[in-house]
């Protein structure tokens, strides 16, 4: 049997120094390491916010390193990513002299720790202390009794004007990212409203963009009102991202919302969509699959694009996988081929619940895996509200506040 391990020694032990911040960046843990960089003890760092403690150095009036590690600690937070920082001036107080401050380099490393839901719990903040590394660079030489030549200085002040540049340019990349992507939600939450969808009081949606990635505004659901008790319900997803991917599923959705207007059947309307997805940059490859709702014969009929299967939860807690017509993306086939349907009766009561890769896809994971916990998670959910389970089902997939795809879910009690 392997020894038990003491990660709380370890973290002391680790020669890197560590400091340990909750969302709020309140610090909540040290190691010996960052106390001996920083000639601070214990007591003096636990329970102070970051910035309290390591405040700018008020005679430099260039300093800038509460901004810039004010920016990484939020890009952590929001992304939920490690965020490597370029190296930066980052004068410390000096302990023993109150309002003094000590001139320091550091090369710091933020990286977030979740928790069971996703969420980030705590944020380490790693720093090496390179002011050895920049002030031998500056002053090297001198004890050969000769400085820097003016050409080494000029190199040195180069590197060090690229390499500000270089993280000036990163942050207004990444500020031009998130502009693009709240244009792209915006957008891709306008074109989502369904007139339909509104006379269904027992239809639940939910839309949720991914965190922190500009992989967004490929995913769509949508109701059709057919006559005579019938109505279709569908979701889809655009390989893709950005205003290209919403405006692609804009062009998507609104062809398959006529098609099931004009086209007797899912499959048809299915058909008519996979020959207009051909004309459509950036169309190929993308799924979908339709329901038709018939509230006469309490039948369902459905077809599918390469989608992931919809799931019927019946009021006894069982599911079934609406499997049995599943068909190639959008465009896949080189020439046109009927697509497959299959029929499924249900029971008043029972709830349709479909859905985009998102809700159970994860990084090196079998797809079934991700099908068998949803339909865990639902099992004892049959009896909730359709808005209340599409809530409930979010949180017990640890999704919801995002995950790192978009998605989209529709909830339909029947």
């Amino acid at each position: 049997m392997r020894p038990e391990i003491d990660h709380g020694a370890l973290f002391a032990a680790t020669p890197s120094p560590y400091l340990v911040l909750a969302p709020d960046l309140v610090i909540v843990d040290v190691n010996d390491a960052y106390l001996r960089a920083t000639g601070r003890t214990r007591e003096d760092l636990l329970g102070q916010h970051v910035f309290d403690a390591f405040p700018d150095n008020p005679d430099d009036p260039g300093a800038d390193g509460v901004k810039n590690l004010g920016a990484s600690l939020r890009r952590v937070l929001a992304t939920g990513e490690a965020d490597t920082m370029a190296v930066q001036k980052y004068d410390i107080p000096v302990v023993a002299q109150p309002g003094v401050f000590e001139e320091r380099w550091w090369s710091p490393v933020n990286t977030p720790v979740k928790n069971a839901d996703g969420q980030v719990a705590w944020i380490i903040h790693r720093v090496e202390d390179v002011t050895a590394f920049m002030r031998s660079r500056r002053f090297r030489g001198r004890s050969e009794g000769r400085r820097m030549t003016e050409r080494e200085e000029g190199m040195e002040a180069e590197l060090y004007v690229r390499a500000r540049e270089l993280q000036r340019l990163n942050e207004e990349l990444r500020a031009a990212h998130a502009r693009e992507r709240e244009v792209a939600v915006t957008l891709q939450e306008a074109m989502l409203h369904s007139p339909d969808l509104a006379r269904h009081s027992d239809v639940a949606v939910r839309y949720l963009p991914a965190i922190g990635s500009l992989n967004v505004c490929g995913d769509w659901y949508d109701t059709v009102d057919l006559a005579e008790g019938r109505f279709t319900v569908a979701v889809g997803d655009v390989v893709g991202h950005g205003l290209e991917a919403a405006t692609v599923m804009g062009m998507l959705r609104s062809a398959l919302s006529a098609a099931s207007r004009a086209v007797a059947g899912p499959a048809g309307a299915l058909e008519v969509l996979g020959m207009y997805a051909r004309s459509v940059e950036g169309a190929l490859a993308a799924t979908a699959v339709s329901v038709l709702v018939d509230t006469r014969s309490h039948l369902l009929v459905y077809s599918s694009a390469g989608h992931p299967p919809p799931v019927l939860l019946h009021a006894d807690g069982t599911c079934e996988l609406m499997d049995r017509a599943t068909d190639p993306p959008l465009g896949a086939r080189p020439e046109h081929v009927p697509r497959p349907q299959a029929g499924m009766p249900y029971r008043p009561g029972d709830t349709l619940v479909l859905y985009t890769d998102g809700l159970i896809e994860r990084r090196d994971e079998d797809i079934d895996t991700g099908l068998e916990r949803l339909t865990t998670a639902l099992g004892d959910l049959a009896d909730r509200e359709p808005d209340q389970l599409a809530d409930t089902l979010l949180a017990r997939l640890g999704v919801a506040s995002g995950a790192s795809d978009d998605i989209a879910l529709v909830v339909v009690r029947i």
